[in-house]
């Protein structure tokens, strides 16, 4: 296994081609034909340009606040293709390619952020949980459904994601004690992609990085890299693999770089330098692929005209939700408990009392 041959302890970072897409670990390397890795760019491409517009959007005052992922769509492409249908997919705030491919619409995400609690109601997922913005809860609930899942003896695997960030959530510590401890069917993934908002990554932690931190917890852990297509599908694969096999969790840090800002409400420049994003440009994970397949001889298809037959999908996706019917009130608070509490009436009523106040001010 690669988790045997690439220490965390050590430091090892896991890692198939080179940022000019050459291999440097032919014997890692998965076997993948060239059809499938030209979906695989395919994918990221989209993802990228539903990703660069939905930062339009925002910025036209189209659409709240939204968490982009420029830069980190090598890891969920290569575990959009691992994950499985009856998997299950514990997201953060920042997996929108992941939850395209376990079949969320991106109609569905454009209502989230339009503030529409629709966009939660994935019709066409399966076993998909809603974004989870309170940092590190997600991954309690992981290790939950994978204590059921074990329970009842299924063929399935949680797939759960957090930032670096939250990894000093002691909620992140209780998941992976819990399911190690339980000997459940986990793949925890920490997207380190360097900052938590503008609080570096050294500033999280003293340890030599963050796969060690599975050590201590009794799971096999791997520090990939992020930006390498390749090497994310071999970890996913055998992690995954590993899961379902019984043997309990595994600690996956897919070490990347945000290349935008963390939230459209913030601003990079404040924390980090020209100089290290420059630096960071040459890792890009679509252009270390697209290094790959020139390379090798595979077609990535004409880019031109996918980006806009792309940007043609996105854009009717965003209208559709745009133009979505209003949210009604009482979504709001009817489907928290089965019997509406004191507490959560009084502050239906309150709210109530105030659009009737904002009402009479026209």
């Amino acid at each position: 296994m690669i988790f045997n041959d690439f220490n965390p302890a050590e430091d090892k970072m896991f890692r198939i081609i080179d940022d000019e897409g050459r291999v440097i670990n032919p014997d890692y390397m998965p076997d993948i034909d060239p059809d499938t890795i030209r979906k695989a760019y395919q994918t990221m491409l989209f993802a990228r340009t539903a990703d660069l517009m939905a930062v339009s959007y925002q910025r036209q005052g189209r659409m709240f606040t939204y968490p982009p992922i420029l830069g980190q769509e090598a890891i969920q492409a290569a575990a959009g293709m691992i994950i499985r249908h009856d998997d299950w997919l514990v997201p953060a705030f920042r997996e929108m390619a992941i939850m395209l491919a376990k079949g969320v619409s991106l109609k569905e995400i454009f209502l989230y952020y339009l503030g529409n609690e629709e966009g939660s109601n994935f019709k066409d997922a399966n076993h998909v949980l809603p974004i989870c913005v309170p940092i590190g809860s997600q991954m309690l609930h992981a290790t939950g459904i994978a204590y059921e899942v074990k329970y009842n003896q299924k063929d399935e695997v949680v797939f759960p994601y957090i930032g670096d960030g939250g990894t000093s959530e002691g909620d992140f510590s209780e998941a992976l004690n819990f399911a190690a401890v339980w000997q459940v069917p986990v793949v925890f993934t920490i997207q380190n992609n360097q900052y938590a908002i503008s609080v570096p990554v050294q500033r999280q932690t003293r340890s030599v990085n963050l796969a060690v931190k599975s050590v201590a917890f009794g799971m096999p852990g791997i520090k990939v890299d992020g930006n390498d297509f390749f090497a994310m599908y071999k970890a996913y694969q055998e992690a995954s693999d590993y899961a379902r096999a019984g043997k309990g969790p595994v600690l996956i840090e897919a070490y990347t770089y945000r290349k935008g800002a963390h939230t459209t409400s913030d601003d990079p420049t404040k924390y980090r330098t020209r100089e290290e994003e420059q630096a960071w440009e040459a890792k890009d994970p679509l252009l270390r692929l697209k290094k790959y397949m020139l390379l090798n001889g595979i077609e990535t298809g004409d880019e031109e005209a996918l980006i806009e037959s792309y940007k043609e999908e996105v854009d009717k996706q965003f209208v559709a939700a745009e133009t979505f019917k209003a949210y009604e009130l009482d979504d709001v608070f009817r489907h928290m408990y089965v019997e509406m509490p004191d507490e959560l009436a009084r502050q239906k009523a309150d709210y109530e009392e105030f659009l009737r106040w904002k009402e009479a001010r026209r």
